[in-house]
Order: structure tokens, then C-alpha cells, then sequence
């Protein structure tokens, strides 16, 4: 009996020199903040224990922009925009609950319904009365649940790769999904989390190989390790997918921008077209040689909402001046 007890012993002190070697530990929040949080980033809380990241930039006199970005990002994904943008328009980005330097919610809440209470709140909290609101992946689909509560808020929505729509499984591309994903083995990213393995995900998600930096891996890598990220993805990916029905999409009156790319291997160009097609005044754009985050793989995201934008702001002069 004494040599399996000595088997037993030596096994469990492998596993927790293994443990040990290749254990990531959480990334320090003084060091993120000030890494990921300096000016023009704000802290804005905004109530149940939430303090937001948030970036407001842009004439505060110009037409109010909200993006939400998408599962495991942060609010850097929208700095190409940002650029394109912020001459003209108020373009407000912030960390959803479980991300960024957001970190996770107060009361482990990721409910689509916690997440569209949240995007209310920010408004609220920058006196914003009518925005256009914009996301994508899961930005998007938080995009359409805010839109099916608040249409009253909105001039437009802004659609880009975005979740929600009755398609074959999500996610199957992407290899750090598929762990999140699966019990028991999505206990360890807890604990364990390779840098090689974020890197990895992010290349599978892009068609335009040149945006996957060695800072932005950094960024994607330290961002899913801040304290409470790792076990708040653990916990969304264990509800599911967020799905809408046709009769809820149908009843979204308000102009919206679809923008997908052809090859997204997380959520097909399919998803695009029944969007295209069940709301009731869209319009779609597909982006050939483009994969999951087009808003990061071409400029020419920037210039066709530019497009999109001036003919929404015609558009509600001319109802104004009918009023």
C-alpha cells in the first residue's frame, strides 16, 4: 500500500508543479488602470456597485454615438473609429460589465436584460437623450435588446457581426469560445490562461491578419485577466447564446446600419442577411476578404457610417421640420 500511497503523492506534486509553472495569475488593477485607463478615460459609477470605463470624446454639441463592443474585448476596439469619427460626432465607448477596466458586475448579472440596464444608465448618467447605438458580436445583440426596451432613445442602430440571430452555433471558430464554453475545462482559464491561446482566439476571428499585434494581444491577454474578467466570461458563456425571435426583430422601427464580414467564422454573413431582412429599414453592407471585427480590419467601415450617418441626420431634420 505504501508504494501507491508514494504514486498518489508524487502524481498530485506533478500537478501542482504544473500548476504552478503555467498558472497565470490576475493582472493588477492599479497597473491596468494605468495602462489602459489614462486620459480621456473616465470612471463614471452608475449604480448596484458598477463603476464604468468610459471614454467621451468629440463636440458635446454633436450627435451622440454609443459603441458596445463584443465578447472579451474592450472599448480600445473602436479607436479606428474614434479617429474617423470624433470631428464631427460625440463618440462614447465604455467596458460592458465583465471586461475592461469595467471588471465584472456586483452581482455576478449578465443577463441581456443587466446589460441593456447598463447602456440605459450610461445615458442616463451623460444626460443623452436619443444616441445612435452601435455593436458588435455581442455588442450587437445587447444593441438589439436595448433597441426592443428604448426605441423611443434611439435615432438609429448600428449592426456589425452582431449576435442574436437564429443561426447555425456560434463560436465554433474560435478555439478560446469552444474552452469558455465547455465544463470543467473552462474552470482551469480561471487559473490558466496562455497568452499564446488569447492570441490564437484572435487570429481566428480576423480576416485581416495585420491588426493582431503584439500590443494588442497584450491588451486582449492582461484585459481577460483583470480581476473577476476570467470567471465573468465563465459565467456568460455558461447561459448561452442571446436569440432574438423574427417578430421581435420585425417590430424594430428604428433605421439601422448592418455591417458584416464575409469571412466571419464566428458568426456567418448569413446572420446579416435575415437581419437585412426582417427589420423593417436597414441597410447592409458585406465586406469581402473581412472576418468577425470589420470596424478593425478596413477604414472603409469608418467612411460608409460616415455615409449613413449625414442621411440619418437629413433624415431628422426633415421629420422636425414636418413636426
Amino acid at each position: 500500500m505504501k508504494w501507491i500511497l508514494r504514486i498518489v503523492l508524487t502524481l498530485a506534486a506533478v500537478l501542482v508543479a504544473l500548476f504552478l509553472a503555467f498558472r497565470t495569475p490576475d493582472t493588477k488593477v492599479a497597473e491596468m488602470r494605468a495602462k489602459y485607463g489614462a486620459a480621456p478615460s473616465q470612471f463614471l459609477e452608475i449604480g448596484d456597485g458598477v463603476t464604468v470605463h468610459l471614454r467621451d470624446e468629440g463636440p458635446r454639441d454633436g450627435l451622440p454615438i454609443i459603441l458596445l463592443h463584443g465578447s472579451n474585448a474592450d472599448l480600445h476596439t473602436w479607436e479606428p473609429w474614434v479617429g474617423a469619427l470624433d470631428d464631427s460626432y460625440r463618440v462614447i465607448r465604455f467596458d460592458q460589465v465583465g471586461h475592461g477596466l469595467t471588471g465584472p458586475d456586483a452581482k455576478s448579472d449578465y443577463s441581456l436584460e443587466n446589460f441593456v440596464e447598463d447602456i440605459d444608465e450610461v445615458a442616463d448618467a451623460l444626460e443623452l437623450e436619443k444616441f445612435v447605438l452601435g455593436g458588435n458580436s455581442m455588442g450587437g445583440s445587447h444593441t438589439i435588446g436595448y433597441a426592443l426596451e428604448h426605441p423611443e432613445r434611439l435615432h438609429g442602430i448600428v449592426l456589425i457581426d452582431a449576435g442574436g440571430a437564429p443561426v447555425r452555433d456560434q463560436g465554433s471558430g474560435n478555439t478560446g469560445f469552444s474552452i469558455a464554453r465547455t465544463p470543467g475545462i473552462n474552470q482551469l482559464i480561471k487559473h490558466i490562461t496562455p497568452r499564446s491561446l488569447v492570441e490564437r482566439s484572435l487570429r481566428q476571428s480576423v480576416s485581416n491578419q495585420s491588426i493582431v499585434t503584439e500590443v494588442t494581444v497584450d491588451r486582449y491577454w492582461e484585459l481577460l485577466r483583470y480581476p473577476g474578467n476570467r470567471e465573468a466570461s465563465i459565467t456568460r458563456f455558461a447561459r448561452g447564446w442571446t436569440g432574438f425571435t423574427e417578430d421581435q426583430i420585425a417590430g424594430i422601427e428604428v433605421p439601422a446600419l448592418i455591417m458584416w464580414g464575409d469571412e466571419d467564422r464566428l458568426i456567418p454573413a448569413s446572420a446579416g442577411d435575415w437581419y437585412d431582412a426582417t427589420l423593417p429599414d436597414s441597410n447592409i453592407v458585406i465586406y469581402k476578404g473581412v472576418g468577425h471585427l470589420p470596424h478593425e480590419e478596413t477604414p472603409k467601415t469608418a467612411s460608409d457610417l460616415k455615409i449613413w450617418l449625414v442621411g440619418l441626420e437629413l433624415t431628422d431634420q426633415e421629420l422636425q421640420n414636418v413636426e
